[in-house]
């Protein structure tokens, strides 16, 4: 669907809308799609809601604790280099 192509749809007695097909489609909006509905100066915005709640660094930094020494830099890198090395060879991306 051409994204400037226009659709046009009804508002029932219950409010309610139907998207068109095309642009649920294109969208991914399958049935049972949670939506938040926005008022803008052009008109109404739709968008899915998000599947997890906004977050800040601050508000999850220290959740998961680790109780063994301090790792140096040169042991992170290596970690991450091994983690990298075992999923390329696993075909896991």
């Amino acid at each position: 669907m051409a994204t400037s192509e226009r659709l046009t749809t009804t508002v029932s007695t219950k409010g309610q809308v139907i998207l068109p097909k095309a642009i649920r489609q294109a969208l991914r909006w399958d049935a049972g799609t949670r939506l938040i509905a926005e008022r803008t100066q052009d008109g109404v915005m739709l968008k899915p809601v998000p599947g997890f709640a906004a977050t800040k660094p601050a508000d999850v930094f220290g959740c998961l604790s680790y109780g063994g020494p301090a790792k140096t830099l040169e042991e992170m890198d290596a970690g991450v280099l091994a983690e990298a090395r075992r999923r390329h060879e696993s075909g896991r991306h």
